[in-house]
């Protein structure tokens, strides 16, 4: 049975899992032509751009001016950092074994908000967390495995890049609950776009690439930005406005579920039965961590 109080925010849960399915492929491209850094710093640019006008329009430049420090540092956090990281590791490793990697955000999210705001998580969120963690380890058991890429670089590196992501994430989620004052979205997501553009900027010319990009990579990159940047920022914040840091968060298990499908559709890729059963627990999982089916609390022992 569904929670009403989820109601109000499951379409964004699910909306923003979609887009950031996407997030991985695109990385993908961009990184191969440009280079980690420079596709990281492209992303938040672009996203900067399509963001500015639309919160000038909106007459809330004076709240980011008001709140521009907090919310400019939870970018570098949020934004900066992992969006390097995952570019560095699409680079070496698969899409899919980045995004279920990604999934591992509610893991950390939830002991951060624990151990920094006191939002223990209750009986059904913590089933839901382990699994849906289980689903994940059996999805990668069953789809990924470590061989030597042909850079030369160990894929274990790559992993660790992602887990530094996951990091980022779930604290820039408990960062903005405690030191960011209730904002709207639109502000919130611009402030931390610009922010993670400062950061990168000079990185990215000390890195750029020595040729001009095509136009499959530059509409791979505006994709980036203007989708899985710009409009998706929007609607994370919003989440952790209306669901908490720690729900919002859990929507990364359904990241790797959204990035199969689009291979299947858009690469050709396989799917198998295992790779179904597997996506099917992380749904369940999802759903109870998320607060939108609620198990009853066991009885307590007399």
């Amino acid at each position: 049975m569904h929670s009403t109080s989820a109601r109000p925010w499951l379409g964004d849960f699910l909306l923003l899992a979609a887009i950031w399915g996407s997030s991985f492929l695109f990385m993908r491209i961009g990184a191969a032509e440009l280079g980690a850094l420079p596709t990281a710093a492209l992303r938040v640019a672009i996203a900067s751009l399509f963001l500015w006008p639309l919160l000038r329009l909106r007459g809330q430049t004076a709240l980011l001016r008001q709140h521009w420090k907090p919310v400019l540092f939870v970018g570098v956090l949020n934004s900066g950092i992992p969006f390097a990281l995952y570019a560095f590791a699409v680079m070496h490793i698969s899409t899919g074994l980045s995004s279920i990697l990604n999934a591992t955000v509610p893991l950390f999210g939830a002991l951060v908000a624990w151990a920094w705001l006191g939002d223990r998580p209750g009986f059904s969120r913590g089933v839901g967390l382990a699994i849906g963690f289980g689903g994940i380890v059996l999805l990668a058991g069953g789809q990924v495995g470590f061989k030597t890429n042909a850079s030369g670089l160990s894929p274990l590196w790559a992993v660790l890049a992602c887990l530094g992501a996951t990091t980022c994430y779930a604290l820039s989620a408990s960062f903005t609950k405690k030191h960011i004052p209730p904002l709207p979205s639109l502000v919130t997501a611009t402030g931390s776009q610009i922010g993670a553009t400062l950061a990168l900027a000079l990185p990215a010319l000390w890195w750029h690439p020595d040729h001009v990009p095509g136009l499959y990579t530059w509409a791979a990159m505006l994709a980036l930005g203007v989708l899985c940047s710009g409009v998706a920022y929007i609607l994370y914040f919003r989440l952790i406005e209306h669901a908490g840091p720690a729900r919002a968060l859990t929507v990364t298990y359904l990241v790797p579920v959204f990035a199969v499908a689009y291979g299947v559709a858009l690469l050709g890729e396989s799917v198998t039965l295992w790779m179904l059963l597997c996506g099917a627990i992380v749904l369940a999982g999802t759903s109870l961590a998320s607060g939108l089916i609620r198990l009853p609390r066991p009885p307590k022992a007399k």
